[in-house]
């Protein structure tokens, strides 16, 4: 069976989180990714989480690398960089997220590429941009320090409360997929109209437009933004929106009217109130009864009436129930160091091309041999490998 971007190649630069999430959505859709590494391998392989590592590597590497081919190498060498615009030159795409201006120095910008290939797709990832006030500071682009900036944090927690920032690395996260449809968009304008052009994403922006609604009320309605002193939530939302203690545990309630919701929580004065103006007072009401019961007897309450809820529940939780339930989001490959693994599958399901997991993530310069000698002669790989400038 065919997959969707079956015969596209990519030249992957990318570390970290921004990039290799994106790219390896598009291997998992069949593209032949070639990552390109240092020597010592690239820095998220030694991100410990909760301070460990898997096999040598960082769990958040092998989450996030896996169906591509590892090239490891020196990219201040002449040769290196003329073998890896060689290859290039067979790429498609090729993918960084170096601060700006990084591989222009060396050699491998926009530029040097599309005078090999001169329809190539070059997508940048960066914290800031190319060239805006911050990026030309050299301010570090991280997703916690971008949630920071751009609000996101503020938005989270009750009133009184530090900034709450997200429990993962959702600018990350989201900045990859918008990489991965700037790819796309390249690709598809390169067929209809045979040109190849610059792609161009950041986390910083990608956090602004994650915030498209909250930001259109404060532009266009001249709102004050503050948090709730109850019920933590979306900070620009009505009562009764928010997560509430029960007697076991938590429940999110979403949307709802209040002359629905509050006899259902026993306390119907609330249908009078003001849902936006007295949400503090609304949200400590309806928490002082979600309290005096278990999260599923409300469930079992609220769900029959149409009132959207949920329980409160941990990773582990959700992660054991697709394991029960035979999940395909659940993946297991054989790594050559950490042995049998589980990883997050692709979320993308398609009927006709779909996804596969043709190959563990990949050791330091597993594939450099292989990928290089396309271009190269046995006793040149042998020399590059004795002068050290490939692994």
């Amino acid at each position: 069976m065919p997959m969707a971007l079956e015969g596209v190649r990519i030249l992957d630069f990318t570390q970290m989180m921004l990039g290799p999430y994106g790219t390896q959505m598009l291997a998992d859709l069949g593209a032949d990714v070639i990552k390109v590494e240092r020597l010592d391998g690239e820095w998220e392989r030694g991100l410990k989480l909760q301070g460990g590592l898997v096999g040598g590597d960082s769990a958040a590497f092998l989450a996030m690398n896996r169906n591509k081919r590892s090239v490891a190498v020196d990219l201040s060498s002449r040769p290196v960089r003329d073998a890896l615009l060689e290859i290039g030159a067979g790429c498609d795409v090729v993918v960084e997220n170096f601060r700006p201006g990084v591989l222009d120095r060396k050699g491998l910008g926009y530029a040097d590429f599309q005078r090999v290939r001169p329809d190539i797709v070059y997508c940048s990832g960066s914290g800031w941009g190319q060239d805006t006030p911050y990026a030309r500071e050299g301010r570090p682009g991280q997703d916690l320090l971008i949630q920071a900036m751009s609000g996101l944090a503020a938005n989270g927690g009750r009133s009184g409360d530090p900034p709450t920032p997200a429990g993962t690395a959702v600018v990350d996260a989201a900045t990859a997929l918008t990489l991965v449809n700037g790819i796309l968009a390249a690709l598809m304008a390169r067929v209809r109209h045979g040109i190849g052009q610059r792609v161009e994403v950041d986390l910083y922006s990608t956090a602004i437009a994650l915030q498209c609604q909250e930001i259109s009320s404060l532009v266009n309605q001249d709102a004050e933004f503050s948090r709730s002193a109850a019920g933590v939530g979306q900070a620009w939302l009505d009562a009764p929106f928010g997560i509430y203690r029960t007697a076991d545990g938590w429940m999110a309630v979403a949307m709802a009217p209040l002359e629905v919701v509050g006899p259902l929580f026993g306390v119907p004065e609330v249908a009078s109130m003001d849902s936006w103006g007295a949400r503090d007072d609304v949200k400590r009401r309806i928490e002082e009864r979600t309290a005096l019961r278990p999260t599923e007897e409300w469930l079992d309450t609220l769900l029959p009436a149409g009132v959207w809820c949920a329980r409160v529940r941990g990773t582990k939780e959700a992660v054991d129930e697709l394991r029960a339930d035979g999940s395909d989001l659940i993946v297991r490959t054989r790594h050559a160091a950490a042995g049998d693994i589980e990883l997050i599958g692709c979320p993308i399901r398609m009927s006709e091309t779909p996804w596969r997991l043709r190959y563990a993530p990949p050791s330091i310069g597993e594939h450099t041999a292989e990928v290089l000698g396309e271009v190269l002669a046995p006793g040149d790989l042998a020399r590059l490998r004795t002068d050290g400038v490939i692994a």
